[in-house]
C-alpha cells in the first residue's frame, strides 16, 4: 500500500495580501464591531468593490436598477432567513450570533477568493469557526460548501477535516472527536421526524468520536455513536451505532470487518475475523 502525503507547495506570492485580509477580519471579530456589519463590509469589498464605501447610500439609490439595490441589500444577513430560523427549536439570542458569520461563511465560498482557492478557504473558515461552534480544536481544517444547522451546537475537536459539500446539522447537538475525517458529501444528523407527523421532531445528539473516519457520501442518523477508530463506508447509512475499530457498510451499516490496528480486546468481543493490513 502506499503512503501518499500531503505535498508541501512554495508559499504563494501574495501571501501578504492573503495575511492582511485575514487579520482585518480576526481584528473586527475581536472587536465590538456588529458581526452583521462585519459580514456585510467584507462581502461588499468582494462582490461589490464599487459600493463598498457607499453602501448605504447605494441601497438608498432609486437611480440604481431593483435588483442591484436587492443584492446589496442581502449582504447584509439581517435581510436575508437562513432555514434555521424556522425551526422551533431555535434559540433565537444564540442564532442571532452564529447567523451573520454563517452568512459569510457560505457566501465567501461563492466568491473568486472561496471557494476551490483551498489555502485561504481554509484559513478563512478556520478564522471564523471558533466563533460560530460551541468549541473548536486546533488545526480546524473545511473546504468548500460545508454547511450547519445551528453552528452553536457543534463541538470540534483538534486536527478535523471536512471535506467538500459536507452537512453538520448540529440541530441536537453534534460532538466531534479528534482526528476525524468527513469525507465529500457526507451528511450527519441530530434531528429526525416521525414517520407519522413530520412536524413531530426529536432531537439527539450525534457522536462522532476520536479518528473516526466517516466516507464519501456516507449519512450518520440522530443519536447515532460513531466509536473510536470507527468507520462508516461510502455511500452508507448508520442507523445505530458504530462500534470501535469497525468498518461498517451498507444500507442500514452493518459491521464487516474489525480494523487492524484494534486492541486485543476488540476482538473478544465480535464474532467478525480482522482485517489483514
Amino acid at each position: 500500500m502506499a503512503i501518499l502525503p500531503l505535498r508541501k507547495l512554495a508559499e504563494s506570492p501574495i501571501e501578504p495580501q492573503k495575511r492582511a485580509f485575514l487579520e482585518e477580519i480576526e481584528d473586527a471579530l475581536d472587536s465590538s464591531d456588529d458581526r452583521n456589519d462585519i459580514c456585510r463590509r467584507v462581502l461588499s469589498a468582494l462582490l461589490y468593490p464599487e459600493y463598498s464605501d457607499a453602501w448605504e447610500t447605494a441601497v438608498a439609490d432609486d437611480s440604481l436598477d431593483v435588483a442591484t439595490r436587492l443584492a446589496l441589500l442581502s449582504l447584509d444577513p439581517r435581510n436575508v432567513t437562513l432555514e434555521p430560523e424556522y425551526y422551533a427549536d431555535c434559540d433565537p439570542v444564540a442564532f442571532a450570533r452564529t447567523k451573520p458569520l454563517l452568512w459569510l461563511w457560505y457566501s465567501f465560498d461563492r466568491t473568486q477568493l472561496g471557494g476551490q482557492n483551498v489555502d485561504l478557504g481554509i484559513r478563512f473558515r478556520r478564522l471564523l469557526a471558533p466563533h460560530i461552534f460551541k468549541r473548536c480544536g486546533e488545526n480546524f481544517k473545511a473546504f468548500q460548501n460545508v454547511e450547519f444547522s445551528f453552528g452553536y451546537n457543534l463541538e470540534v475537536g483538534d486536527d478535523v477535516v471536512i471535506h467538500r459539500h459536507v452537512l453538520l446539522d448540529d440541530r441536537g447537538g453534534l460532538v466531534i472527536g479528534n482526528r476525524v475525517s468527513i469525507s465529500d458529501y457526507a451528511n450527519i444528523y441530530s434531528h429526525t421526524h416521525s414517520i407519522v407527523d413530520q412536524r413531530d421532531v426529536t432531537d439527539a445528539v450525534t457522536r462522532i468520536d476520536d479518528d473516526v473516519r466517516i466516507t464519501y457520501h456516507a449519512t450518520v442518523l440522530a443519536g447515532v455513536h460513531v466509536g473510536e477508530n470507527g468507520m462508516v463506508g461510502a455511500g452508507a447509512i448508520a442507523t445505530k451505532d458504530v462500534r470501535p475499530y469497525h468498518v461498517h457498510v451498507g444500507i442500514p451499516a452493518k459491521s464487516i470487518r474489525v480494523k487492524p490496528n484494534a486492541p486485543h480486546d476488540v476482538f473478544h468481543l465480535t464474532t467478525i475475523k480482522p482485517a489483514k493490513p
